[in-house]
């Protein structure tokens, strides 16, 4: 079991509050959509659950079957795409692949070939990133966030760039290889995280 709980949670730029008293517990039996229109926040409290800004207020626990997790170590155990993320773009696939394989890690079974092979870019292995168009670039993120040994999984805009061949690889991706971890996708998309079964909207926590 794994859960990520967040107890009155705020967090605010200047003298803006951009979330406040947030109390919610995610768990990783359910897979979680956070809504809300442009500019309520949703990024905000994703990088926050992800340990990338700080927040101003309240308390985050990650909790691996029942064992809290060390500040110190959250780090490794979590993954994430977004639209505001780049990638090595100086690197072929197959390098940038073999990079992140030593720094983090695929989960068990899995291997570059294989993930080449399910987003559909076996004809750009060999290609430096920097001439990949932007929805094969955003495959790649979605492939560095799901395909990593992560337990905790986050996916900000994840359609960004996509198109509908895109889209389906996407949802595939969740379908397949996501059964046994806890996923949060924020968006104000529903094509996005149709499959969740929780909603947090952010506008609600003003």
């Amino acid at each position: 079991m794994m859960n990520i709980e967040i107890s009155n949670l705020g967090k605010r730029y200047n003298n803006h509050w951009i979330f406040r008293k947030v109390n919610y517990t995610f768990q990783s039996t359910k897979k979680y959509a956070i809504t809300g229109p442009n500019g309520s926040g949703k990024s905000t409290l994703l990088q926050t659950l992800g340990n990338f800004i700080l927040q101003n207020e309240g308390s985050i626990r990650f909790e691996i079957n029942g064992t809290e997790i060390p500040p110190e170590k959250i780090h490794r155990h979590i993954s994430i795409a977004a639209p505001y993320l780049d990638l090595i773009e100086e690197m072929t696939l197959n390098e940038f692949l073999n990079f992140h394989q030593k720094m983090k890690g695929w989960l068990p079974h899995i291997n570059n070939e294989m993930i080449v092979d399910l987003i559909n870019l076996s004809d750009a292995v060999n290609k430096q990133i920097r001439y990949f168009s932007s929805g094969m670039k955003q495959r790649v993120k979605l492939a560095q966030a799901i395909f990593s040994n992560a337990t905790f999984v986050l996916l900000d805009e994840p359609a960004t760039n996509l198109d509908k061949p895109g889209i389906a690889v996407y949802r595939k991706l969740i379908h397949e290889f996501m059964h046994d971890r806890l996923l949060i996708v924020s968006s104000n998309d529903e094509q996005e995280y149709a499959f969740c079964n929780e909603h947090l909207y952010l506008p609600d926590f003003k």
